[in-house]
């Protein structure tokens, strides 16, 4: 009977252990024009078993929503905030007082890092971070140092490839990562890079498609001995050979972002994000890591939710590399575990969306000579990536591109009417304007809002509750 209670025990552990994503976590911006709540990202992470969460900000508000969830927390400094922290250290030490310390209670939130910028050493900032990152990294690990947090939660630099691309990091007082790469080693703070398969396909127009998946389907390369089929492990291995050559190969690699857009570009769909998310999900329940980096690696997708005011200069798919719309639902079937259990992710629950109204081209108009002036400005204001070449709105025609223009300016702007006229060329309708896998989407009530009647609420309740005291 003991060894029969064991075997259920051990049965038990084993459904729980394939059910989680261990070691997964996922990438939370919120650069869109209506968000969802924290508490519903909190549920959406949960119900889907992943542990860890990456933010780009350190918001009180957002991040104190996911004390005693379990879910370890990344905590992000925006570019344009470090010059502050590089020039006062007393600033630092305030911030981490305010955004770090505050949050470490009893039941509390788990924060582990600290990502101080984000990707500051792109080539197309001009160098503008350069002189400001590492002293910055300096003064946040030391005032966390200062507030006993030191060994707990670590101070990192969230970088792209390019700093390594060469298998080599630039040498000398021009090379971002010469006094960094010794600082992450004296400190046991881990590597930060974002690997992009997608972006090598999208950036060089010769670059072989299937080497930027993990299915085996293109012939190996031979690099130095080693045999490479997927762009990602030839990658991560050229990290691992420049950290050698700086002598610092003892330094722990974490991926800060890995995913792939599923609208807004040729090879940004859905098919090719869920056939990367298919191998890429397989390969992470291996643990087995790259040739040269052996064993278990932390991940974190990018992104959880699509955003549709991130900027577009990299390309229209920029607004949506989210494994859920932008109102939490699931975009197609996965399998986080990699262990062969595919299903749809669970959906944000309890939506607020505003009224089912869209705002169309009113055909009956008459001053159409500023049709297109109009739909510029609804399109620079909003976001119509959906309708560029290779977009899921690509095959509109031309009163649907209008319609289009018109009614992600209307949402984007809480349906306000004033955004539905465009000199008489618009008109609100009640009838769905979606068109095939052409999604005309509606707003999200503001969270602001959202937050606002559940106070009024809260207090009427309380008010009437002290009535019936008297």
């Amino acid at each position: 009977m003991a060894h029969i209670k064991l075997l259920l025990i051990w049965a038990c552990c084993l459904a729980l252990s394939t059910s989680f994503a261990y070691g997964l976590g996922v990438n939370w911006g919120t650069q869109a024009a209506q968000t969802l709540p924290p508490s519903t990202i909190v549920q959406m992470l949960k119900d889907n078993k992943i542990d860890k969460v990456k933010l780009f900000d350190s918001d009180h508000w957002t991040v104190k929503y996911f004390a005693g969830t379990g879910i370890e927390v990344m905590l992000g400094i925006p570019n344009n905030q470090l010059a502050n922290f590089a020039d006062d250290y007393d600033f630092a030490k305030e911030w981490v007082k305010n955004n770090v310390s505050t949050h470490l209670y009893n039941g509390g939130v788990d924060i582990k890092f600290v990502a101080v910028g984000n990707e500051p050493f792109l080539k197309s900032y001009n160098g503008s971070f350069l002189k400001s990152t590492f002293p910055a990294l300096q003064n946040v690990q030391k005032a966390l140092n200062s507030a006993g947090l030191g060994d707990k939660i670590k101070a990192t630099i969230p970088q792209n490839a390019d700093v390594y691309e060469s298998g080599r990091f630039p040498i000398g007082h021009k090379g971002p990562n010469a006094k960094n790469l010794p600082f992450f080693k004296d400190n046991n703070a881990p590597f930060l890079v974002n690997i992009y398969p997608f972006l090598s396909l999208h950036e060089n127009k010769h670059f072989p498609i299937e080497f930027a998946f993990f299915d085996g389907q293109t012939k190996a390369v031979r690099d130095n001995g080693i045999s490479y089929t997927n762009m990602f492990d030839a990658n991560l291995d050229t990290l691992v050979v420049s950290l050698k050559k700086a002598s610092c190969s003892g330094v722990k690699i974490i991926v800060g972002e890995i995913g792939w857009p599923t609208d807004g570009d040729l090879y940004g769909n859905v098919t090719l994000a869920k056939r990367f998310y298919s191998g890429f999900f397989k390969k992470m329940a291996t643990k087995k890591g790259t040739p040269l980096y052996p064993g278990f690696i932390e991940y974190y997708l990018f992104s959880l939710t699509d955003e549709n005011e991130k900027s577009i200069l990299p390309g229209s798919f920029e607004r949506h590399w989210g494994i859920f719309r932008y109102d939490g639902k699931p975009k197609f079937p996965m399998d986080i575990t990699g262990q062969g259990h595919e299903a749809m992710p669970i959906g944000a629950k309890n939506v607020k969306y505003l009224e089912n109204k869209w705002c169309v081209l009113n055909k009956y108009a008459e001053d159409i000579g500023k049709l297109p002036s109009s739909v510029q400005y609804a399109c620079s204001r909003s976001d119509c990536t959906a309708v560029d070449y290779g977009g899921s709105c690509n095959k509109l025609d031309g009163d649907g591109n209008v319609s289009y223009a018109f009614n992600m300016y209307f949402q984007m702007n809480g349906q306000d009417v004033e955004s539905c006229v465009f000199d008489g060329l618009a008109q609100i309708v009640e009838k769905n304007a979606s068109v095939d896998n052409c999604l005309f989407p509606i707003g999200l009530e503001s969270v602001g809002v959202r937050i606002g009647l559940d106070a009024i609420l809260n207090i009427l309740v309380g008010f009437f509750l002290f009535l019936t005291l008297l």
